[in-house]
């Protein structure tokens, strides 16, 4: 078996795209990191992301928690079969890291990792929103990630350091294997009435806060509802 390899490395800018009077939702102008270019590196991997890369909503995106942005490259076979979408390929779902030999059902909350000379840690799946479904022109991209499970996960950074495409991705700690992204990923969105496994998932230490935060309001029964994520402004 292969070891898990950092294959691309995608950075980018925030940009202002579409058209600012569009009668249909997905086609009106908005601001976005999602955008992003291959660069061969080294570049630096900060505490808060690379050097060189923006994300258009500071409030949902980016951060500590969500240094950097993690997909397997195997996912887009899946949506181009589905979609047929010529941009649908590496780096669309606005990845930062497009890696081999790593999934959703083998990569684990708090997983620590070596690459390049930084130290990564998995923090939280990613729970997709509304961009790239306004990115491709697909009202329930979204839905589709999440109910797929094909959402890939965010990194936070341990230790700062330059970061290059081709270079391994050397595990270095597992803590909680049987917290993989898939099993988080189920807790969260499929799994709702299960409040045992929503309260040991919210005491995993190593998960990012803001998914602590929202299992706890589901064992408060204040959880909200999910459709001013998934579709936005994208639906009327």
């Amino acid at each position: 078996m292969e070891e898990p390899h950092l294959h691309k490395l995608f950075i980018g800018k925030v940009q202002r795209v579409g058209k600012e009077n569009a009668e249909n939702p997905l086609e009106r102008q908005w601001e976005t990191g999602i955008f992003k270019g291959e660069t061969k590196g080294p570049i630096w991997l900060n505490k808060t992301g690379f050097i060189g890369d923006e994300v258009g909503d500071k409030k949902n995106h980016g951060g500590m928690e969500k240094a950097v942005f993690c997909y397997p490259i195997k996912h887009y076979t899946y949506w181009q079969e589905k979609y047929d979408h010529e941009d649908l390929v590496m780096g669309g779902m606005g990845e930062n890291f497009a890696v081999l030999e790593m999934d959703e059902f083998s990569v684990c909350i708090g997983d620590t990792y070596k690459v390049g000379d930084a130290v990564i840690q998995v923090s939280q799946p990613r729970q997709p929103c509304w961009r790239p479904a306004r990115r491709f022109q697909i009202l329930d991209l979204a839905l589709q990630i999440q109910n797929t499970g094909r959402t890939g996960w965010y990194f936070r950074v341990l230790e700062e350091g330059n970061v290059k495409a081709d270079s391994p991705i050397d595990l270095v700690e597992r803590p909680y294997p049987q917290w993989t992204v898939q099993a988080a990923n189920e807790v969260m969105h499929f799994y709702k009435d299960d409040l045992r496994l929503a309260d040991e998932l919210a005491s995993c230490e190593l998960l990012a806060e803001n998914w602590v935060k929202r299992l706890r309001k589901r064992l408060r029964g204040q959880e909200s509802g999910i459709d001013r994520r998934v579709f936005g402004p994208n639906k009327e």
